[in-house]
């Protein structure tokens, strides 16, 4: 159904495109408008309509109920982006998710080799603290 309001709805606007286009001007123009020549038709009485005004009305209405056709059906439907997105990701450690591994204890060091020493660690995981810096060798004296 949505397909045929689709095509129905590109053929009407092209329809009117043409239509509008070998529709005659007027004349007046904007000149009319700011008192030129032909400022006594601007409010004026038109006539009757011709046969292509009226093939441009019926054009318009079809144009405008199958516009707001399109959109009801738009807003009905939900988006194709939602129907088939994945679940959205969570970064860990944001809030009301625990962090993978959370609860856990910390892994064991691997065994040392036979023969080898190893330097305690301070705290599961942590690097040992790095030596400090020499200080600055003293001035040399005259």
């Amino acid at each position: 159904m949505i397909t045929l309001v689709t095509v129905l709805h590109v053929l009407v606007c092209i329809f009117l495109i043409l239509v509008i286009l070998l529709q005659a001007g007027k004349g007046g123009g904007m000149g009319g408008a700011f008192g030129g020549a032909g400022a006594q038709t601007v409010f004026g009485g038109r006539g009757a309509q011709t046969l292509l005004g009226k093939v441009t009305s019926v054009s318009a209405g079809i144009f405008m109920l199958t516009s707001l056709t399109l959109a009801y059906q738009a807003s009905r439907s939900g988006s194709e982006i939602e129907r088939t997105a994945p679940a959205p990701f969570q970064a860990p450690g944001a809030p009301g998710v625990p962090a993978p591994g959370a609860g856990l204890p910390a892994p064991a060091a691997p065994p040392a080799a036979p023969g080898s020493t190893t330097l305690p660690r301070s705290g599961a995981g942590a690097p040992a603290p790095a030596a400090p810096a020499p200080a600055a060798p003293a001035p040399a004296k005259k």
